[in-house]
């Protein structure tokens, strides 16, 4: 872990009952490693450590998931703010979160998400409105998201609404082999 600068202030120590952190952090950037590969980097606002509890709550939370040894982004995203359970590595985003998984071609935006690691799966509540978009124009706005990041699917449990792209990619490639039989044909005619 990498820190920029480190902060034991804990202002007014007459809080009441309000528990105080073990450890405040600011400017914090937090690198995952791996066998020698880099496997997710965070920045961070400002961090703070609960040891009693396991926990730390992030401010302005910022991420990078890295794959083929470290060398490519495979998802990024942000949150306002974030708790981070330190034993079982569950995250809690709120505040606008937003996430990009490029691989997928898939991003998602909404107020809050749960990520649970052992399990790989993101999901928001029963209730709460999500939008999925891709770059060909797919657009969809449901309740209830869920994706596992294991099996590579995604679904809504409620109402949703918005319009699939569809990219037939065997009509491209009939589209494209027409196109060059054609000119094949048209450079045979004119060299006769």
């Amino acid at each position: 872990m990498f820190l920029f600068s480190c902060s034991f202030d804990y202002g007014n120590q007459d809080s009441g009952d309000k528990k105080l952190p073990d450890i405040v952090m600011k400017n914090v950037e937090y690198v995952r490693v791996r066998s020698a590969d880099p496997q997710l980097r965070f920045l961070a606002e400002k961090i703070e450590r609960y040891e009693d509890i396991r926990m730390m709550d992030v401010v302005n939370l910022s991420f990078e998931q890295f794959e083929n040894s470290g060398e490519d982004v495979n998802a990024h995203g942000r949150a306002g703010t974030a708790s981070i359970e330190i034993d079982t590595g569950n995250i809690r985003m709120d505040d606008s979160v937003r996430i990009q998984v490029n691989q997928e071609d898939i991003a998602i935006e909404t107020l809050w998400l749960e990520w649970k690691d052992k399990e790989r799966l993101l999901l928001s509540g029963e209730e709460e409105e999500v939008s999925v978009f891709q770059e060909n124009g797919t657009s969809f706005t449901g309740i209830g998201f869920k994706a596992n990041a294991r099996e590579r699917n995604w679904s809504f449990t409620g109402a949703v609404n918005g319009s699939y792209v569809h990219e037939d990619k065997d009509e491209e490639e009939k589209e494209k082999t027409n196109e060059n039989e054609a000119v094949s044909s048209s450079e045979k005619e004119a060299s006769e």
